[in-house]
């Protein structure tokens, strides 16, 4: 069996939401992302860039629900790739000032990591990749992914 094609990538998210106004002001007003499309009160798509949608947050199943209680299966978190160490650290920030609390954040080697829960309990992480030739690797050669704390405060400094 052969691989995938190396282009394949990960389009946007589509997250089941409670409400629509809480989920758009995390999302838009404390993450920064743009509206692009709205279905009514159910649905809105979001993106960075101008782009169709990187997030979809929609209610048709989930209106008033409550996030799945632990042990149970679904996502465990959707991730959103920063371009740099700069606007991670711009995210830090914007999250900082929301008094929205970290569940962890990570240095992988690879990348850099902070992780946190959206208004309804979705995990998302927010990180950025290191480039390739900064990765660490084995004496095979594959890639030495590994966790260490992050320095947050270290992070947090770049967003000034």
């Amino acid at each position: 069996m052969s691989s995938i094609d190396p282009r394949v990538d990960i389009g946007h998210v589509h997250l089941k939401v409670a409400d629509i106004r809480r989920a758009l002001h995390f999302y838009v007003g404390v993450l920064g992302f743009e509206e692009q499309a709205r279905y009514g009160d159910q649905a809105v798509f979001i993106s960075a860039g101008g782009y169709h949608h990187h997030i979809g947050l929609n209610t048709w199943e989930s209106q008033g629900g409550t996030p799945a209680p632990p042990g149970h299966t679904g996502l465990y978190h959707a991730a959103i790739r920063y371009p740099d160490r700069k606007t991670l650290a711009d995210a830090l920030r914007r999250l900082v000032g929301a008094g929205i609390p970290l569940d962890g954040a990570s240095d992988h080697g690879v990348s850099e990591a902070l992780y946190l829960r959206d208004p309804d309990g979705n995990g998302l992480e927010l990180y950025r990749d290191r480039p390739r030739e900064e990765w660490p690797r084995n004496d095979d050669g594959s890639v030495g992914m590994f966790t260490q704390p992050l320095d947050v405060q270290a992070l947090l400094r770049e967003a000034d």
